[in-house]
């Protein structure tokens, strides 16, 4: 696998895009790549204790061809109003023709963006769930899948500002914006975990200016692969209020 990661696992961080709501997890089939490092000239380093994030709190509905398909419920916030741990939590449904999944995440932050520990669960035909531990610039995954033996896989990266982008969880990519030096602007990379494909990788994301939207004035920030393009658009206040993926027809927006 290369640095940056693939259509496929972006694909599947989107879910809707190979026409699944949320896959199983199948570690026999993975190979992921266990040492990322990112690219210091543009990846953001914040000041030790600062704080990056910001209350926000939601719903998403999910179309697909213009059809709703969708949504997710989510909340960001400091645990208990103490600002040096934050939690972030979503929960989304899905209803494809194939039937109907799951599933739930919820991710505990350093006021900063860093990664602390992370959960989630799905269910469609069958249930699976893992938690993420992370020390340092390791990442350690626990996964149970049904019917199968517990897995345990490390991850190791060259820094512990780690963006978690999972499985039909759209409100990280609100997480993601607010890691993002909107001041310097330019492209700029981040080390990148997709849990549910046990996928690490890189991505490259980049603020575009103002577009018009609906009639509404919104900035744009586009996240790149080698092979794939996703559309984030925010208001004055950089909340996330809609999602493109423009090859698979994919469409998330703010209720």
């Amino acid at each position: 696998m290369s640095r940056t990661l693939t259509a496929v696992a972006l694909a599947g961080l989107l879910g809707l895009a190979v026409g699944a709501a949320a896959p199983g997890v199948s570690p026999q089939k993975t190979k992921p790549q266990k040492n990322v490092k990112p690219d210091p000239a543009s990846a953001r380093e914040a000041r030790p204790g600062a704080a990056l994030l910001a209350e926000d709190k939601g719903k998403f509905r999910i179309l697909l061809n213009g059809q709703p398909v969708g949504s997710e419920e989510f909340r960001i916030s400091p645990d208990d109003g103490n600002t040096q741990q934050w939690t972030a939590r979503g929960s989304t449904e899905i209803r494809l023709p194939g039937g109907a999944s799951q599933v739930s995440g919820r991710l505990q932050l350093a006021p900063d963006g860093t990664p602390r520990r992370y959960e989630w669960t799905s269910q469609s035909k069958k249930k699976a769930s893992a938690t993420v531990e992370f020390q340092g610039n390791v990442a350690k995954m626990s996964l149970e899948l049904e019917g199968a033996k517990p897995f345990v896989q490390d991850f190791t990266f060259g820094s512990p500002r780690v963006v978690i982008l999972d499985n039909n969880l759209y409100h990280h990519y609100a997480l993601l914006a607010r890691l993002y030096d909107w001041n310097a602007r330019g492209a700029q990379t981040f080390p990148v975990l997709i849990p549910q494909e046990m996928t690490p990788g890189m991505i490259a994301v980049e603020a575009l200016g103002p577009q018009q939207v609906d009639g509404a004035a919104l900035e744009l920030l586009r996240v790149r692969t080698a092979d794939l393009e996703i559309n984030l658009y925010f208001d004055a206040s950089r909340r996330l209020v809609r999602l493109d993926v423009p090859t698979s027809k994919a469409v998330i927006v703010r209720e």
